[in-house]
């Protein structure tokens, strides 16, 4: 294939059923007008999909919608005569010009398309579209191979109702013998791994020459799809990593503060340092959540930011490191023992919190209740307090990025400005399942923190953990649509 060869895909439907809608999200960019009323794309237009350095390109052609079906299959009819070509080329263009673009859109389809995408509305069933048989008609009269998207399904589902909603129009499309495929792609919910999935299916509809330089086209558009989830991946792994190392050192306790403790004089626990470090740690962590959900944003290639993140959490995603007090540890001595193994044990007087199974049974009855104190003490070299985030939070933060992740990565461009919405309920169980799995991962990676150090080396591991997890996502969400990218390779 000599270079500056190019792939031309139409993309048709019938009139104002999201052509246009679906082409900004293929594209990345807004293109056409989009408003809701029929013909609104006055003629074919071609874009460019993904080119390569030797001038190769996929072309996608946003043209006017099917009108009258029925009228049009009869004039389709008649192009062999000159009466024919005299009401299509002149009468209908100046006295029906509705109907004349339905026409061009039939024209480039026939002239230009090495494949048809043609868009239906999956939210109908295929009997009540009157619209349907007539426009499969003139396509099967073109002869070119037809991949049929399912568009306006909806928020995103499971990849079994997917593949329902497929099977139930593949059935009802079988007389048409153009069709070749039928896929879910809607304009407002796709995901970009469907998008590889669509050219995969037209790979395999072009006659036997023509696949090569599909084939390249595709080879560069995964290429950049790869980078952008890279980057998707770094954006997000940033703020995990910070926020791991981040630490607020406490003053040290006064003299009339434990005085006051003693007397059962205590003040406001807002006063408290540690409520002023979590709020300053919170604004810090807040700040670079919405830097990294923007940068997500952006990668995407949509427009808008990320609202105000909240994060109120219960004084149990803290976890206040501190020399524990020992003459208060050696009257809690009847309560630390070995039988605590697992248990979990909570010295919060002391300004420190045991993790459930955090310090093995031998090693709290050999030290005893003091000793404990100071063994913890020597062990993490503590001679300050310091509060930092807890190792469940930042779990947390790991579900969060990645629930945050799939919501963008669905985002068609179509819809305008980025703005969060509720995720699907099976999105957070797939979620929690996969991030449970990596729970001995995630737990490995905390363990190499060290507060107020550099945290490049945790944002290294992180990147390989999120960026496993999320392709994990997408390969249970669309199974095999991943098969062949540089990661399975």
């Amino acid at each position: 294939m000599n270079a500056g060869a190019t792939v031309d895909l139409s993309l048709i439907s019938h009139t104002n059923a999201g052509k246009t809608t679906l082409a900004r999200t293929l594209l990345g960019r807004d293109v056409g007008e989009v408003r809701d009323a029929p013909h609104v794309t006055a003629e074919a237009t071609p874009y460019t999909l993904v080119d390569t350095a030797a001038g190769d390109a996929l072309i996608l052609w946003d043209t006017p919608g099917f009108g009258d079906s029925v009228r049009l299959a009869k004039r389709l009819r008649q192009q062999g005569n000159p009466i024919g070509w005299f009401l299509s080329e002149v009468w209908d263009r100046f006295r029906d010009r509705t109907f004349w673009l339905t026409q061009l859109a039939v024209r480039n389809v026939r002239d230009q398309a090495d494949a048809v995408l043609y868009l239906v509305n999956a939210a109908e069933e295929p009997g009540d579209a009157g619209y349907l048989a007539p426009e499969l008609a003139v396509l099967d009269w073109i002869g070119k191979p037809v991949i049929v998207l399912l568009n306006q399904t909806g928020p995103p589902k499971g990849s079994a109702d997917d593949a329902a909603d497929a099977a139930r129009w593949r059935d009802a499309l079988a007389p048409w013998t153009g069709v070749r495929e039928v896929l879910t792609l809607d304009a407002f919910a796709r995901c970009w791994v469907q998008e590889r999935a669509l050219f995969a299916a037209v790979l395999r509809a072009l006659p036997e020459a023509r696949r090569p330089l599909l084939q390249r086209l595709v080879d560069a558009w995964t290429a950049r799809r790869m980078a952008q989830f890279d980057a998707a991946i770094a954006a997000l792994a940033g703020p995990i990593a910070r926020a791991a190392v981040d630490r607020v050192l406490l003053p040290a306790d006064p003299l009339l503060a434990k005085l006051g403790r003693s007397l059962g004089v205590t003040r406001s626990p807002d006063e408290a340092p540690e409520a002023q470090a979590v709020r300053e740690m919170s604004a810090r962590l807040e700040a670079d959540l919405q830097a990294g959900t923007a940068a997500l944003i952006a990668v995407h290639g949509l427009e808008g930011r990320a609202a105000a993140e909240v994060l109120a959490r219960l004084a149990g995603d803290v976890r206040t490191d501190a020399p524990v007090d020992e003459g208060k540890a050696a009257v809690m001595g009847g309560l630390v023992s070995g039988a605590l193994t697992g248990l979990g044990a909570d010295l919060a007087s002391g300004g420190l919190t045991f993790g459930a199974g955090m310090l093995a049974g031998a090693v709290l009855g050999a030290l005893g209740a003091a000793g404990v104190a100071r063994g913890v003490n020597v062990a993490r070299g503590k001679t300050e307090a310091t509060v930092r985030w807890d190792d469940a939070f930042l779990d947390g933060l790991v579900t969060s990025a990645l629930l945050r992740y799939l919501a963008v990565a669905h985002y068609g461009r179509g819809r305008g400005e980025w703005k969060e919405a509720e995720y699907p309920p099976f999105w957070r169980e797939l979620v929690a399942r996969t991030v449970a799995a990596r729970q001995p991962e995630l737990a490995r990676i905390w363990s190499l923190r060290v507060p107020g150090s550099d945290p490049a080396p945790l944002d290294d591991r992180l990147r390989q953990t999120l960026g496993a997890a999320a392709r994990a996502l997408l390969d249970e969400l669309y199974p095999g649509a991943l098969a062949g990218t540089p990661a399975d390779s």
